[in-house]
């Protein structure tokens, strides 16, 4: 029997898998947004359970702060894609951009809500890049590292989650660019999760079929990290 408190995690792996089907019987056209919402919240109340809203924006890393500069600054996109891509920040600048407010929810239990961003919509990039329709994940890598190791800081969440229309690469806060403390000059948002799903500092977003878990999921975090769930560490 599921637990009622989890159950809602089964349906919305179900729905994936459903899409997932259409996309591989040849119905499936495109990546379209999922959910609705400025903050994809589905229903549910605005403050996720156990976090409490903040005014500033605390600063929380690895304990490596890369000096990574628009000059310097590349990310790749590749993995299950029709021809794997490296973008300069000019270039990735040359996209389509948004302007967004979506809230920021941090493991630690801290919310900051309503920020104002501006960045390149995931599912933008990913049509842009023809994923393959059997694409099912995506793994993100950093340019920092673990002080101390060569292990750089990595994530993974599934496309259904990365395709969720305020998921962004963003390169501006509150109308100015982002700050190198919070992963300027591009770092990755995911407004419906906690905040450890989005790269700060993002040099490398791969497509894959096969999930694999990242830096935080190895040392036991969840790998779903649903904040309305209090879905913090290990597996629902």
């Amino acid at each position: 029997m599921k637990n009622a408190k989890i159950r809602p995690l089964y349906e919305r792996r179900q729905a994936f898998a459903e899409r997932q089907a259409a996309r591989e019987k040849g119905t499936f056209q495109g990546l379209a947004p999922q959910g609705s919402g400025p903050s994809n919240t589905h229903g549910m109340p605005k403050l996720p359970v156990d976090q409490r809203e903040v005014k500033n924006w605390p600063v929380l890393d690895l304990g490596d702060v890369p000096r990574v500069d628009t000059r310097s600054w590349t990310l790749t996109v590749d993995g299950l894609v029709q021809a794997p891509r490296t973008f300069s920040f000019e270039e990735f600048c040359a996209l389509p951009q948004t302007e967004d407010v979506s809230d920021f929810h941090c493991v630690t239990g801290w919310s900051r809500m309503d920020n104002r961003w501006k960045g390149v919509r995931f599912v933008d990039l990913a049509n842009l890049m023809n994923v393959a329709p059997d694409a099912r994940h995506v793994w993100i890598e950093a340019y920092d590292v673990a002080p101390g190791t060569r292990i750089a800081y990595t994530t993974n969440v599934s496309l259904e989650e990365a395709v969720q229309p305020d998921v962004m690469l963003v390169h501006t806060w509150e109308g100015a660019p982002l700050a190198r403390e919070h992963g300027g000059p591009v770092r990755m948002i995911t407004p419906q999760l906690y905040a450890w799903k989005g790269a700060k500092w993002i040099k490398r977003i791969t497509f894959a079929e096969r999930d694999r878990p990242g830096f935080w999921e190895v040392r036991g975090y969840s790998n779903t990290a649903l904040p309305w769930y209090n879905d913090r560490y290990g597996q629902p």
